[in-house]
């Protein structure tokens, strides 16, 4: 091992480590019991987020509005666990033993005496609204209530009840039965002990949790969003999907973000004849190319599943750029890399400035742990370091003169000036409210 692979992995233990600290949370403070949890949704999360607890040994009701979507995502669930049993991960009576752990239900009044609810539906906030208004008069006492929401406002979300400090967010990642990353998410008004423990419920059931602050997207997707829309950028500038998605796979992407909106559906948040930020998505969702599950995407996909450059997709995005596929590829891979790569740095710094972290390093974890950060490069406020401050901020102001939403964050400056490092930004930790 070298010295810089040693020294790579030494920080992300000890980064690890550290997000489990939470600076503030009163000493000795106790933990709410959690015997039991409520999880409303039975689709793909809730399903996921029931086996965590199941396989933890917590029994786990699990509520849908009708019978055949509660069938479904407890026979999901059911053949998630055959298919582990089969793998030889634990035996074949265990399926039983843990199925039997989860009760599915038709009626929320069935939560009523659940020590944790979660909810997973989809994102929609007027929805989780009004199930946190039904769940103010359902639950106990003392329940903690938690929305699974990716990045809408929970502080409204918990106005709704008349008990918003026991309100949390408990951000699973997709699978989450398999997925380590776990972002906790501090409303204004929840309470100390709340957020102990579900830190401890963290550890309880094999996360890696971090503690964030509410904004939009939170930490992880608040970044994502930030290589996504370079990368469509980069499109409109005459590079194709795929060399957009092998500069970052070369870099250590399983996925670049490409393949990523074909995996998961380029339509998630599309409605036909909608138009969007994205023009090039809508017209392929419009002709029906909306990703793996049609056969069709960004890539074409055939049997194997595996994505291949599409003469349909270089013809869709010259009708509406009007870059020519034929001219050649303008962006060289460090290009591409500096586009997509160097904004995400630069959005960690204003979280940070924002208080919206504990510390820059439960950014990385958030990054490696729930989205396939490549662990040679530390995560980006590690890899920011390794690149150095000045380089961030010419590439940054490059960017800036050109859309002015990659404004340099103020504490980059303050960085390339002094010799800084991200990994040592100190902007007081975690602010609410």
């Amino acid at each position: 091992m070298t010295d810089e692979t040693q020294a790579t992995a030494d920080y992300i233990a000890a980064a690890a480590k550290a997000a489990w600290e939470v600076p503030g949370l009163a000493p000795g403070t106790a933990l709410r019991p959690v015997t039991s949890v409520g999880i409303i949704g039975a689709g793909t999360m809730g399903g996921g987020i029931a086996m965590n607890f199941a396989t933890a040994g917590v029994p786990v009701t699990i509520v849908e509005t009708k019978a055949d979507a509660l069938e479904r995502g407890l026979a999901t669930v059911r053949k998630n666990y055959q298919r582990s049993a089969e793998r030889g991960r634990f035996p074949a009576d265990e399926v039983e033993t843990r199925m039997g752990r989860i009760t599915g239900t038709l009626s929320m009044a069935d939560l009523g005496g659940c020590d944790l609810i979660i909810e997973a539906v989809f994102e929609d906030l007027e929805l989780k609204k009004s199930i946190f208004a039904e769940l103010d008069r359902i639950a106990k006492p003392g329940a903690i209530l938690a929305t699974n929401t990716s990045g809408l406002d929970i502080d409204a979300i918990a106005a709704e009840t008349g008990r918003p400090g026991d309100v949390i967010g408990l951000h699973f990642f997709s699978p989450a039965n398999v997925m380590k990353l776990l972002e906790i998410v501090r409303a204004a008004r929840t309470a100390d002990d709340v957020v102990a423990t579900s830190m401890a419920v963290a550890r309880d059931i094999g996360k890696v949790a971090a503690l964030v602050g509410v904004c939009p997207g939170f930490v992880g997707n608040r970044i994502l969003r930030q290589r996504q829309v370079q990368a469509n950028r980069l499109v409109f500038q005459g590079v194709m999907p795929w060399d957009v998605d092998r500069a970052l796979n070369a870099f250590g992407f399983r996925m670049g973000p490409f393949q990523m909106s074909d995996l998961a559906g380029l339509d998630i948040g599309w409605k036909k004849g909608a138009t969007t930020e994205n023009p090039i998505r809508d017209a392929l969702c419009e002709m029906d190319r909306r990703g793996q599950k049609t056969g069709a995407g960004y890539y074409d996909y055939g049997d194997d599943r595996q994505p291949r450059p599409s003469a349909v997709t270089e013809q869709v995005i010259a009708d509406i750029t009007g870059a020519d596929p034929k001219a050649g590829r303008p962006m060289s891979a460090e290009r591409i890399i500096e586009a997509c790569i160097y904004p995400m740095i630069n959005e960690g710094v204003r979280i940070l400035e924002d208080g919206k972290a504990q510390r820059a390093s439960d950014i990385d974890v958030i990054w490696l742990n729930g989205y396939g950060w490549p662990a040679d490069k530390g995560g980006p406020m590690f890899y920011g370091d390794r690149i150095g401050a000045k380089k961030v901020l010419d590439v940054m102001e490059r960017i800036a003169a050109e859309d002015d939403r990659f404004a340099p964050a103020e504490t980059l400056r303050e960085l390339a000036a002094s010799g800084g490092r991200f990994t040592e930004i100190d902007k007081g930790g975690l602010r609410v409210g």
